[in-house]
């Protein structure tokens, strides 16, 4: 695709009408690598390994009891990319669901998603783009995130946007489909 083909996108806050479109959005990921994690009294550790066959990894739907991305206070945002010659007909190639906690200045990215076809692009790098300019406009000190280490290719993502590795949880998906994976936060200054 030359550069003149190149989808131009539209970033927005989500209305609404965006829920729908953001509940169907294919969040699963393939990727022939994953971060082993080590745990040692000292700390941990984490290793690029690869894997064979590629993983590929499917969320199951949201709980019942999840509220979804349409957040109604002050202190949280959803922002949305459209590819512009399909804003009018659902054309949603991502978002980014967003909430900010005064008591440590820390704004959560609650959820990010980019459709596959669009993955790649700069729409990711876009929307945190926006949850930073939020989370400047909140008087954030950080901005935070979950990720699995299974999910190598949002890591190395998030490493280019910055963020580093602050945290582990080696027990967060136990008794959901994601057992056996491991929790890693991460977070980058907001400067």
């Amino acid at each position: 695709m030359s550069t003149a083909d190149a989808p131009v996108f539209r970033y927005r806050t989500a209305v609404p009408g965006d829920d729908e479109a953001i509940e169907a959005l294919d969040n699963s990921f393939t990727t022939a690598t994953v971060f082993r994690v080590t745990v040692t009294d000292d700390g941990c550790a984490l290793r690029e390994t690869p894997v064979d066959p590629p993983l590929t990894k499917v969320f199951p739907e949201d709980e019942p009891d999840d509220d979804g991305h349409r957040p109604d206070d002050a202190d949280a945002r959803v922002f949305v990319a459209h590819e512009s010659a399909h804003e009018s007909d659902g054309g949603l190639a991502g978002f980014v669901s967003v909430s900010y906690s005064g008591w440590n200045r820390r704004l959560t990215v609650e959820d990010i998603g980019v459709a596959p076809e669009h993955r790649g692009r700069g729409v990711g790098r876009a929307l945190m783009g926006l949850a930073v300019e939020f989370a400047r406009e909140r008087g954030a000190v950080h901005v935070w995130l979950e990720v699995s280490n299974v999910n190598a290719p949002a890591v190395r993502a998030y490493r280019r946007m910055g963020f580093a590795l602050c945290g582990l949880d080696t027990s967060l998906y136990d008794g959901t489909p994601a057992k056996g994976e491991q929790a890693l936060y991460m977070s980058r200054p907001c400067r």
